[in-house]
């Protein structure tokens, strides 16, 4: 028994260590919206000390693109308001090889009232929480987030919930067959992060603000579950649309290190915010109590041009209170009661 435990450790880790080397890429981009007013996409950059020497695009819209000085990828013309994305193909010589990458450029009419759904809108929708119908309401309310939980199978495929036991089933000890074979409340089948971003990024309105779950097992998972994750994103091209959230820190520092450009906030609240700019993060996402104890973090955040993003937040004069210090964004289980709040 001993003799198949370390064996099947081995593999783990041999399956974590494939992950690590799969996720990086050796081309990337700093930005992935363009917009009305804004031609400008973002830079193509190498990894480490690799240098482009040349950039070639192609794909459905690659007409629509053009390289500039420094690798600065941009649009032709103005966009019109009825494209919600372009796609476009990167084939990038550089001093290593040659690599290619594919980019979905979305037309950036996301939404800005501040307004974060936690787990979807569901507690006054009837949606189950984390459900893909849950996503769908808060997207149909105007929400500018809606938030959700992420983690790994016990045979490495990725599911939305919560908790990270479900109906008995401990997430990460059980298979994608187990897990897939179970119903929400709702009638809807544990959604798979595939399915979920792939039902997000039907609309340019709302950001999918997508949290690594720590892992109950072992930092190493929790770190392998990050790559998978940032994969996935690759894979389907949402980067313009994912923001990541964690209450690991080193998951955090994980997904700048892999997607430089992409915004990554953190959820303990036992770093002030000046520790968190120095190791690049992008900004801070602390429960209410913990900013109400340190009222000083909002200035300090803001001078370190980090994000400052509250959870959760259900009681109108929690409400109130952020929005009079001008939180960036407020996470709350009543996004219709924010959302009137706002307009008002």
């Amino acid at each position: 028994m001993k003799r198949i435990l370390t064996v099947i450790a081995l593999i783990q880790m041999v399956l974590i260590s494939s992950s690590f080397a799969q996720t990086k890429p050796s081309i990337y981009l700093t930005g992935y919206t363009f917009s009305a007013q804004r031609k400008d996409v973002g830079m193509l950059k190498a990894t480490g000390d690799v240098k482009i020497n040349s950039i070639t695009l192609s794909g459905t819209d690659a007409a629509a693109f053009k390289v500039g000085k420094g690798n600065l990828l941009s649009l032709r013309n103005a966009a019109k308001p009825s494209v919600k994305w372009l796609d476009v193909d990167v084939t990038a010589k550089t001093s290593t090889g040659e690599f290619k990458e594919s980019y979905r450029l979305v037309n950036d009419q996301f939404i800005h009232n501040k307004v974060v759904a936690h787990r979807g809108a569901w507690k006054n929708t009837g949606a189950s929480e984390n459900s893909i119908a849950a996503l769908k309401h808060a997207i149909e309310m105007g929400c500018e987030g809606s938030e959700f939980d992420v983690h790994l199978s016990a045979d490495s495929v990725l599911f939305v919930n919560h908790d990270d036991v479900i109906q008995g089933l401990t997430i990460e000890k059980a298979s994608a067959k187990e897990l897939g074979a179970l119903k929400l409340s709702n009638g809807e089948s544990l959604p798979t992060l595939k399915d979920y971003l792939v039902a997000g990024m039907m609309q340019n309105k709302t950001k999918l603000v997508l949290e690594i779950k720590a892992s109950v097992i072992s930092k190493e998972r929790g770190i392998a579950l990050t790559h998978k994750v940032m994969d996935m994103v690759r894979e389907l091209k949402a980067e313009a649309w994912v923001d990541y959230i964690s209450f690991d820190y080193e998951v955090c520092k994980e997904v700048i290190a892999l997607a430089p450009y992409a915004q990554s906030a953190y959820l303990k609240s036992d770093k002030a915010p000046a520790e968190v700019a120095a190791d690049h993060l992008t900004g801070i996402d602390y429960h209410f109590s913990a900013m109400q104890k340190n009222p000083a973090w909002f200035k300090e955040a803001r001078e370190q041009k980090l994000s400052i993003n509250v959870w959760t937040v259900n009681e109108e004069p929690m409400m109130d209170w952020l929005l009079t210090e001008k939180a960036d964004y407020i996470t709350t289980n009543e996004p219709e009661l924010l959302l009137k709040k706002i307009k008002k």
